[in-house]
């Protein structure tokens, strides 16, 4: 398939022929498999020369991921003249056995509990323009024998803390004042600011990144530290009974220190001077509040957001608050940004459904690595392989991308076994008809041929 390998050529200064050559035949077959995409499946639709010995020794070479996939989106996906913002979250992938590197229990959003699987962190760029999410690093989270004991501690504490008698109200006698300069980040922290490092590293300053948006879980002072130390800003949720203060405004008494904290905001009843955008659709009143408020989590002050909405029939009301650490960033370009963060779940989403990332069946560290980022690197290359198609249908889909290869693909092999080839128009007509079937938003381009 020309198209595959033209868009592989990309990263050929990364990686041997041969191993190009594996990574060809591996890429093809996930284009145009309709089962499970594991060593021994991708070996039944791979083409002359693609055996399970050839997929197996490509999952087990160590692959420059990091530098491949930045490379690629660079020279196919990156448009200069648009703004970039850097997306973080977490993938569980769910996995049976005991033999699979980094198998632990994790937190499943999907499912809603923790199960047996293996966990990975993802950090992605995305087009604000054309919000549209491409992974550029995976790393996988293995806990630590250390991290695990204090993970079980923690947890019998919080549980004994439940069920033992009340404490007394108030601060405890002899307590502290903390530093709150003084922060330790978490094993996961730690992991998650290694990446990013690494990530920026690997950018450079071809594009210029300001902003991380990460979902609420990481709308704590720690991780706004965190990122604060690698110069960037962080973008966030808070827990919607988050404690807000504004900036102390009144006359110095003179003696004593001085006043940090004004009155405690309180959502339902928001000054007017804060409100930034009100709108009404369908009996449903939404209003925008901004302002610079203290958390006493928090050393410093932030950007805060809240958007309240008001039901006018029944007055009954939600809100939920966003925060920024950079104190002159506009209210609409929070919202976005903070938006913008779930199309990193799309990516999850196409890896799982479409490249493998819920089928693999590798135990070992190098096979579990390559076969996670080989599903991330499918996203990006799916994302170039459908842009001509959307040229005229931009609702054409991966379902539509893989139905036309195997088209291509179930022609190629009826082609082989006649004794006289057609000619090109009636080959192409035959390639456009087949490509077709299955097909959910089916496209005319001779152009697009693999």
């Amino acid at each position: 398939m020309i198209k595959i390998l033209e868009l592989l050529e990309n990263i050929a200064p990364l990686v041997e022929k041969t191993m190009l050559g594996q990574m060809g035949q591996v890429v093809s077959g996930m284009l145009v498999s309709t089962g499970r995409l594991t060593m021994l499946g991708l070996s039944r639709w791979t083409e002359k020369g693609g055996s399970y010995r050839t997929i197996q020794r490509l999952y087990q070479s160590v692959i420059p991921w990091k530098g491949i996939q930045w490379l690629f989106f660079r020279k196919r996906l990156w448009k200069a003249e648009d703004e970039y913002i850097i997306a973080g979250d977490e993938v569980v992938v769910s996995k049976a056995g005991k033999e699979t590197y980094g198998l632990d229990r994790f937190f499943s959003g999907i499912q809603q509990q923790v199960i047996p699987g293996l966990s990975f962190f993802a950090l992605s760029l995305v087009n604000v323009r054309e919000e549209k999410s491409y992974p550029l690093q995976v790393t996988q989270t293995v806990k630590s024998a250390e991290e695990k004991a204090a993970s079980k501690a923690n947890a019998q504490a919080k549980k004994a803390k439940k069920t033992a008698e009340k404490k007394k109200p108030g601060r405890p006698k002899g307590s502290k004042n903390k530093d709150k300069q003084e922060v330790v980040l978490n094993p996961e922290l730690l992991r998650i600011q290694k990446a990013l490092k690494s990530l920026l590293e690997t950018v450079g300053t071809a594009i210029p990144l300001q902003y991380v948006a990460l979902d609420g879980h990481f709308g704590n002072y720690p991780s706004a530290l965190m990122v604060r130390q690698e110069k960037l800003h962080l973008i966030s949720k808070m827990r919607w009974d988050a404690a807000l203060f504004a900036a102390f405004a009144g006359e110095d008494s003179g003696s004593g220190q001085q006043p940090k904290y004004s009155d405690k905001i309180v959502v339902p009843q928001m000054d007017a001077k804060y409100r930034k955008e009100t709108t009404t659709e369908d009996r449903i009143c939404t209003e925008i509040y901004q302002g610079q408020f203290y958390n006493k989590e928090f050393a410093f002050p932030l950007n805060v957001v809240i958007i309240r909405k008001t039901n006018l029939d029944t007055q009954a009301q939600a809100h939920v608050i966003l925060f920024s650490t950079d104190l002159t960033q506009a209210y609409d370009k929070i919202i976005k940004f903070y938006t913008l963060r779930f199309q990193i779940e799309f990516n999850f989403r196409d890896a799982k459904q479409h490249w493998g990332l819920e089928d693999f069946m590798n135990v070992s560290e190098t096979a579990v690595t390559n076969a996670a980022n080989l599903a991330f690197f499918m996203v990006n290359l799916s994302a170039a392989l459908l842009q001509p198609f959307r040229l005229q249908n931009p609702d054409y889909s991966i379902l539509d991308l893989k139905a036309h290869y195997r088209g291509h693909r179930y022609v190629c092999e009826t082609i082989k076994m006649l004794a006289e080839k057609p000619d090109a128009i009636l080959l192409d007509a035959i390639f456009q008809r087949i490509a077709r079937l299955g097909a959910i938003h089916p496209v005319v381009d001779s152009s697009a041929s693999p």
